[in-house]
């Protein structure tokens, strides 16, 4: 199982006891408001975010996020598709605005890109989450479009803006 660390941060696959933290903040209207999971979000719905499996492989895999104090701050996910792949992280608000999730996502990067030879990894985000927006740029992803009102979520038509960086842009 991969493990990355950073000088703040070990990005690390999620156990059992993991579980309750990401429950909490799943909850969190602020941080739900723009993802796609059921709510509320239960212990048995958060299961799917254990895994033992490569970081790398084909499909979803989630890691957890963990200060070097051991305080669990967040998840990432990586979903594979061939030579791309999907990048999602979600957020605890008590650990925002602190660099954390660039920290995380540039480990995440070096990893897909020097590790995995990957050529393209891209997320695709609600364009009302500014936030996440602006984190993505700052972390060397670029704009690519946006699909108007392409996806169903909470009621409502929504769009969707995808951001993306390419291997030679990285290493540029």
């Amino acid at each position: 199982m991969t493990t990355l660390t950073t000088l703040r941060l070990t990005i690390r696959p999620l156990v059992e006891a993991d579980l309750p933290t990401p429950v909490t903040y799943r909850n969190d209207p602020d941080v739900a408001r723009y993802q796609g999971w059921p709510l509320p979000s239960t212990l048995e719905q958060e299961q799917h975010l254990i895994s033992s499996s490569a970081l790398g492989r084909e499909g979803w895999v989630q890691r957890g996020i963990t200060l070097k104090n051991g305080e669990s701050i967040r998840d990432l996910g990586l979903n594979r598709r061939g030579p791309q792949a999907e990048l999602g992280i979600t957020l605890a608000r008590h650990a925002q605005g602190h660099g954390y999730a660039s920290e995380a996502i540039r480990a995440l990067l070096n990893f897909t890109f020097q590790d995995l030879k990957l050529h393209r990894v891209h997320a695709s985000i609600d364009p009302r989450n500014h936030a996440l927006g602006q984190l993505l740029r700052h972390a060397g992803f670029r704009h690519e479009g946006t699909h108007l009102k392409s996806y169903w979520h909470r009621g409502e038509w929504a769009d969707d803006t995808v951001y993306a960086v390419l291997q030679e842009e990285w290493r540029a």
